[in-house]
């Protein structure tokens, strides 16, 4: 059977054809998955052994280098594995949306565990909503640079860029509300520096998995999820009328 997916069809058929061959998602992401951990010694505990290891990394260099502490009574290595797990679900996403035209150019043209004691409470139930946003943006920012990368090749080495450079841009080893003052004043004026520091999507998404996770003990502000959950919207809306504009070029530009 014929998988045709049509640029520029009527949004009904579009969205119709994608849910109907669903499945295919699932394929190629489990093809994905399989070549990934092919012939590897420890095969899927790598999954589980690579943010151990950055974690121990960043919990050394922030902690014991730079000085930063997490909010009193919670586990700074605990801390920073939280705000880890986000940022990496977003920048390994990002990163594969951005290349995935290009890395399946033939279809066209033809959890982590660690302990310390500390169990969550009834906020975990938010979580499934803070992996959603960070979903999200993910796939809004994928959206943009998967099609950009089509068009310009620049962006395959400017995306590690993004994601080495937006790792510092977020609260991964700090706290927001001990570090990123509410205003900033800077020549006599009042910068709102939390709310310019809070477009980035993944700061409303990391300050909600320590929320979630660590039984309220992590700072929550409303008004930063908000942003985060605005600008997610922007670019997933941004990013569909983007990619469906280009989509028709796909097949004779790649």
């Amino acid at each position: 059977m014929d998988l045709i997916l049509e640029p520029g069809r009527a949004e009904k058929n579009y969205w119709r054809d994608l849910w109907r061959y669903r499945e295919l998602f699932f394929i190629l992401a489990w093809r994905d998955i399989a070549v990934r951990y092919k012939q590897t010694v420890i095969g899927v505990v790598w999954a589980v052994l690579r943010p151990l290891l950055t974690t121990i990394v960043f919990t050394v260099v922030f902690s014991k280098i730079a000085g930063l502490h997490a909010p009193p009574d919670v586990p700074y290595a605990l801390f920073v594995m939280i705000g880890n797990l986000p940022w990496q679900f977003f920048a390994t996403s990002m990163s594969e949306a951005s290349n995935s035209l290009i890395g399946n150019a033939n279809l066209i043209s033809k959890i982590y565990f660690l302990w310390y004691h500390f169990l969550p409470d009834w906020r975990l139930l938010a979580l499934p909503l803070f992996m959603l946003l960070a979903f999200g943006a993910s796939f809004g920012i994928g959206l943009w640079l998967c099609a950009l990368n089509v068009e310009y090749r620049d962006f395959r080495y400017i995306v590690p860029f993004i994601v080495q450079f937006g790792f510092f841009l977020a609260p991964v080893g700090y706290d927001t509300s001990l570090y990123v003052p509410v205003t900033w004043l800077w020549h006599g004026h009042d910068i709102p520096a939390r709310l310019l520091y809070s477009l980035n999507p993944m700061v409303g998404v990391i300050d909600g998995f320590r929320w979630s996770l660590l039984a309220g003990k992590s700072a929550f502000d409303l008004s930063t999820l908000l942003t985060s959950v605005s600008v997610t919207v922007a670019l997933l809306g941004s990013g569909l009328w983007y990619f469906r504009k280009m989509e028709k070029t796909f097949a004779d530009v790649i």
